[in-house]
């Protein structure tokens, strides 16, 4: 059989293999956050989040281990870019999206703060180790912030109801479909990015390419298929925060972790993705606040 046969196959099989994942995480997820108490959006924003960016923490640790920091920071840049402009964007055509008060006034402000100083970290040429401690230890802090802060906000009827009547069989269950829908968006991202980078090598690109387009593009897709997922089940609140909370987590934990692994050389980052790809994660993160701010809260 054609090779390029094989990756294709390769693709579809990573890409349906995502949303069974998707749809997993999504029950999980939600069903979690009844039980708990816990509002969705900080749901999506933290535990959601976590899952979905394990593909970019994979890759990129891996690509940075075996010398290749291009892919690894491209794969972070690009997918972010894509997070916004595609799985936000994919999300709001099937439904019109409700933004929470507490991710304008809190999350997306914090998302551009990051996302800025990513950049001027990043402007040398270089993401030092330092660096990288620095952005763990803001990661600390904001999770512990999350987690404080995770009942504000009132609960519905329903959702005070459940949670008053839970029971360690349905915790159990909830976290057994979390953990299953990983397991899934972890593999069916292998198959993806598999099939997608031997594809984009055998054209001749180079790896900051593939890092922005292919890889960046496959690693997204658990976000892709858990948002729209989440989408299709009327959980915008979970679409939405897992797109803001992951891309997040792409520089707090997978950017400073690649650039404590890369030692004392650090991280480098390719002059063309300091000039033209971070300005655009930023002015793509910093366009979602005026469309977010509206009197309805709609985007």
């Amino acid at each position: 059989m054609d090779s390029f046969l094989i990756n294709f196959i390769e693709i579809i099989v990573g890409i349906l293999v995502l949303f069974g994942g998707g749809e997993l995480f999504v029950q999980g997820s939600v069903t979690l956050a009844l039980l708990m108490g816990v509002p969705q959006l900080v749901i999506g924003l933290t535990l959601v989040a976590l899952g979905t960016s394990a593909p970019e923490l994979f890759v990129s640790l891996k690509a940075t281990l075996q010398g290749s920091s291009d892919l690894a920071v491209s794969n972070v840049v690009g997918s972010n870019i894509f997070n916004i402009m595609m799985v936000l964007g994919c999300s709001a055509l099937i439904t019109p999206l409700r933004v929470d008060k507490r991710l304008i006034r809190r999350d997306i402000p914090l998302l551009i703060i990051v996302s800025i100083t990513v950049w001027w970290m990043a402007s040398s040429g270089h993401v030092t180790w330092q660096s990288g401690v620095a952005l763990i230890v803001a990661l600390i802090i904001n999770t512990i912030w999350e987690i404080c802060t995770a009942r504000e906000g009132a609960q519905s009827e329903i959702e005070s109801h459940i949670s008053k009547n839970k029971n360690s069989f349905e915790i159990l269950h909830s976290l057994v479909k979390l953990f299953g829908g990983i397991m899934l968006l972890i593999f069916g991202s292998e198959i993806l990015i598999k099939g997608a980078t031997l594809t984009a090598a055998r054209l001749g690109v180079t790896e900051t390419v593939i890092g922005l387009t292919i890889v960046s593009a496959g690693t997204s897709m658990p976000e892709l298929a858990t948002s729209i997922v989440a989408t299709l089940r009327k959980r915008t609140d979970l679409a939405i925060g897992n797109v803001v909370g992951s891309n997040l987590l792409n520089q707090l934990l997978i950017l400073s972790g690649c650039g404590i692994a890369s030692g004392p050389k650090g991280l480098s980052v390719e002059s063309i993705v300091i000039d033209r790809d971070l300005p655009i994660m930023i002015f793509t993160t910093l366009a979602c606040f005026p469309i977010f701010w509206t009197k309805k809260s709609y985007f």
